[in-house]
């Protein structure tokens, strides 16, 4: 099985403040995006992962991240789906797609091999990875607006609910979706197309090929994380706590 990692990194740090791409702003002083190469390149799962960036940065990243990656260029930022649609032609020969995000610091490489390896055992259309938290106060209070992961009886993922659309119950949820994945990657190529952009901001979100796998009957496999080690960082405030948690 050969496995090929996307990571999404075409997103600009203007809420970070910052004129830099969000995954280049430093913690620990080295640029977000190292700390998240360095756990792919220990998982072993990549040797050469992919690393989306936009038309006018991709010097930005080459200057940090030299060859230790490829990369696909996102012309227009139209959300996550279409993201990983950027990358296809130099994923087209993988078995397995796994899709992480720049701005992830924490993620360790053990979790990274975790969700491949659960994808590859288990031959599911779609893996993840979520997270429970223990409430969504205080330190957890930057949680709240994940989307909540919503389970039948029997354990299976029925709905991955955005905050905006949840019911006041659904938002009492506690386990959310850091919107970490590891795809069957010719399922991944043949859904993609399929995505629409009918929402406010007319974008095509990766996350809505869980309902599509959902409706066509397929279990969805997870693995769980612990919730600072899948935190993005999109803000001073996250920055901050980052900082905190890496010293």
């Amino acid at each position: 099985m050969t496995t090929r990692v996307i990571t999404l990194a075409a997103g600009q740090g203007s809420r970070m403040g910052s004129d830099l791409p969000k995954p280049l702003v430093e913690i620990a002083g080295r640029p977000m995006i190292e700390h998240l190469l360095d756990s792919i390149h220990e998982a072993s799962v990549d040797d050469r992962p992919i690393i989306v960036v936009a038309p006018d940065t991709i010097e930005q990243f080459n200057s940090v991240c030299g060859d230790r990656c490829e990369y696909a260029v996102q012309k227009e930022q139209l959300g996550t789906g279409h993201a990983v649609a950027a990358a296809k032609d130099a994923a087209v020969d993988a078995d397995t797609i796994i899709v992480l995000y720049g701005d992830h610091p924490f993620l360790s490489s053990e979790k990274i091999q975790e969700l491949g390896v659960l994808r590859d055992e288990q031959g599911a259309v779609i893996s993840m990875i979520t997270t429970k938290v223990p409430s969504f106060e205080g330190e957890y209070e930057i949680f709240k607006q994940w989307s909540r992961i919503i389970r039948d009886s029997s354990g299976r993922i029925v709905r991955d609910v955005q905050v905006k659309d949840a019911t006041d119950e659904e938002l009492a949820i506690k386990e959310i979706n850091p919107c970490l994945f590891a795809f069957d990657a010719q399922w991944l190529w043949d859904h993609l197309p399929e995505l629409k952009n009918k929402n406010a901001s007319g974008e095509y979100y990766l996350t809505d090929l869980i309902e599509m796998a959902i409706e066509e009957g397929n279990d969805i496999t997870t693995a769980t994380a612990e919730p600072f080690e899948v935190i993005g960082v999109n803000s001073p405030e996250e920055l901050k706590r980052a900082e905190e948690l890496i010293g």
